[in-house]
């Protein structure tokens, strides 16, 4: 039902009309390609014990696939991270009927609409954060949670600060690799940069850097 609802939403009129101006646009000579073009519900294991949050769908990736992470460059990184980590099936994913299974895994964003510029709004930002906090309590295995970017960082601080966990955003500061844990809280929060393209291109952080990410986050979970 929370896939329904979240494909659904209405509430942001920029993001709404952003997403529909993709509805189908033009791929080669004479070809079209029918884009998702509304918001984009998380995908994975329900029972998942790893929670992935990344900051909104991109316009030409998950925007047209459907699926958070599928058919960009960021998705090109974590899908061939989780894949030799086991987390999934296969290491290259492209549209949502591609096969891919995700395995103690679920992946989502703290925006569930392509934002232009790759930039919600505060406003935006705050009127989506009630369908990440609705994934949340869902997913009532999680024990680790990988925040992708400073945006899906303090997407999940504002889930802890309204459950009362933490008294401000500002009590924690992003840093990539670092691993915070919260009084009453039993899931531990590890933040990374962005897998962007530009993050890669620039060496921001590198394949070694996600294969140590990663590392970090298997090591977590197999604390008990």
């Amino acid at each position: 039902m929370l896939f329904a609802e979240v494909a659904a939403c209405r509430r942001c009129p920029r993001l709404v009309a952003y997403c529909a101006s993709f509805k189908q646009v033009e791929k080669g000579r004479g070809a079209r390609t029918v884009y998702w073009a509304k918001p984009v519900p998380g995908f994975g294991d329900p029972d998942a014990e790893l929670l992935i949050i990344g900051l909104a769908p991109g316009a030409h990736g998950a925007n047209r696939t459907g699926r958070p992470f599928t058919g960009d460059a960021a998705g090109e990184v974590l899908y061939r991270a989780l894949h030799r980590h086991g987390f999934g099936n296969v290491a290259s994913v492209s549209h949502r009927d591609d096969g891919l299974l995700l395995r103690n895994v679920y992946i989502t964003n703290a925006v569930k609409c392509a934002p232009p510029g790759n930039r919600p709004s505060g406003a935006e930002k705050r009127a989506c954060l009630d369908w990440l906090a609705q994934e949340v309590v869902r997913l009532k295995r999680v024990r680790v949670v990988l925040a992708m970017g400073k945006d899906a960082f303090d997407a999940y601080l504002r889930l802890l600060k309204a459950e009362g966990k933490i008294p401000a955003l500002r009590a924690c500061r992003f840093a990539h690799g670092e691993v915070y844990r919260f009084e009453g809280d039993a899931r531990a929060l590890l933040a990374s940069y962005h897998f962007s393209r530009y993050n890669m291109n620039t060496g921001v952080l590198t394949e070694e850097m996600v294969e140590r990410l990663f590392g970090q986050a298997e090591a977590l979970l197999a604390q008990r």
